[in-house]
């Protein structure tokens, strides 16, 4: 199975989260591919049980597997890195600590690896103190092009901006994409995204000239009766991605 993600037109990836094995085989056919979908770490009471069940979902969606932190969780860092290691998915979440970890583990660079880094108030400047000892620190301030740098050096693959709060941080979302397309980074926008805010989220960074984006829409889509990611609502997010492309290049 790949290890590269399948990316609409060569610049955008939809991330969004299964609740089960068949919707996670819904989603990836909804998306037409071009989808991670993610499965949580903390879901699971171990290593090899998370291991074991993971596998059958990649099996399922051709490697198309996101593992998960749940909610940026900088407690389950180490757990995604040793079952990454393992099952050498598509794509890694990780606190900004634990990328240089999880790509060590990995032992190759086609696998897509996240730092979380977040919002501060500030415009250009983004806080990395995202990890299990730092978050529990004085926050860890820096401009965004000095964490872009950071992450390279860790041997990340893109910038994971959370929680953006949907639009609320717009100002701040636009500098950091305009970061990412200035040092060739990839950005991956999490955090209160919906199909009615996607599309303005999504032109920020085309229009900025991000080369690849994966934007992460996760409560928004879920169906709170059964837990699973509406597959109707991956279609629209499908449809809007190519819209937003049509009108942006």
């Amino acid at each position: 199975m790949t290890l590269q993600a399948n990316f609409y037109r060569d610049r955008v990836c939809l991330n969004v989260l299964a609740g089960s094995k068949t919707n996670a085989s819904d989603i990836w056919q909804a998306a037409e591919g071009h989808v991670l979908v993610g499965v949580l770490s903390k879901n699971y009471a171990s290593v090899a049980a998370a291991v074991d069940d993971m596998r059958d979902y990649a099996q399922r969606i051709d490697n198309a597997l996101s593992v998960g932190l749940g909610a940026g969780d900088p407690r389950q860092s180490a757990m995604v890195s040793a079952i990454a290691s393992e099952l050498q998915p598509q794509h890694v979440n990780q606190v900004f600590t634990g990328v240089a970890t999880s790509r060590a583990l990995l032992g190759q660079p086609h696998t897509l690896v996240n730092g979380l880094v977040s919002p501060t108030g500030q415009v250009g400047w983004v806080k990395i103190s995202t990890g299990p000892l730092s978050s529990l620190a004085a926050d860890g301030i820096v401009p965004i092009a000095t964490a872009i740098a950071m992450l390279k050096d860790m041997g990340g693959s893109s910038i994971k901006y959370f929680p953006m709060g949907g639009l609320q941080a717009i100002d701040e979302y636009r500098a950091v994409a305009q970061a990412c397309a200035g040092h060739d980074f990839w950005l991956e926008p999490t955090g209160g995204i919906d199909p009615d805010n996607y599309a303005t989220i999504l032109r920020i960074a085309l229009e900025a000239g991000v080369a690849k984006i994966i934007p992460h829409i996760y409560s928004s889509i879920i169906d709170s009766a059964t837990g699973d990611t509406r597959p109707q609502d991956v279609s629209t997010l499908l449809a809007i991605t190519r819209r937003v492309l049509d009108e942006t290049t």
